[in-house]
């Protein structure tokens, strides 16, 4: 992505790799975090799981369609997603799933071949 794209790639996205500060998907790669939803990939300015906020959770929640299931990819290691987020995703009628950034891609890459509705937060490492 780059600062002509706003940040943001319409469409839905594999990740291919990750790493080095960033990620790699859609034949391009970015450094930093990101937002995966099946409507795009948008650039985020998180660098630590405890920035993740109210805000975060209602841009994933505000996708066309609804998401049932949201990967939380907490960076190099397994950090707990703040219980009044993982309760309003809950509230929202879509599940949780919190684990280090490398188990997330993984699972996000799965749940995306599986068609499901899947959106991430990913931090990067």
């Amino acid at each position: 992505m780059t600062s002509s794209d706003g940040g943001y790639v319409p469409g839905r996205h594999k990740i291919d790799d990750y790493g080095g500060g960033g990620f790699r998907f859609a034949d391009m790669s970015h450094r930093g975090s990101i937002l995966a939803l099946p409507s795009g990939v948008r650039a985020v300015p998180l660098t630590s799981a405890a920035e993740i906020d109210d805000s975060m959770i209602d841009s994933a929640l505000s996708e066309s369609g609804g998401l049932d299931v949201f990967v939380v990819g907490t960076g190099k290691d397994l950090l707990p997603l703040a219980g009044g987020l993982r309760a309003k995703l809950r509230a929202a009628g879509v599940g949780c799933e919190t684990m280090a950034t490398g188990a997330a891609v993984r699972t996000y890459n799965v749940l995306v071949d599986e068609n499901r509705r899947v959106g991430a937060l990913l931090i990067a490492v």
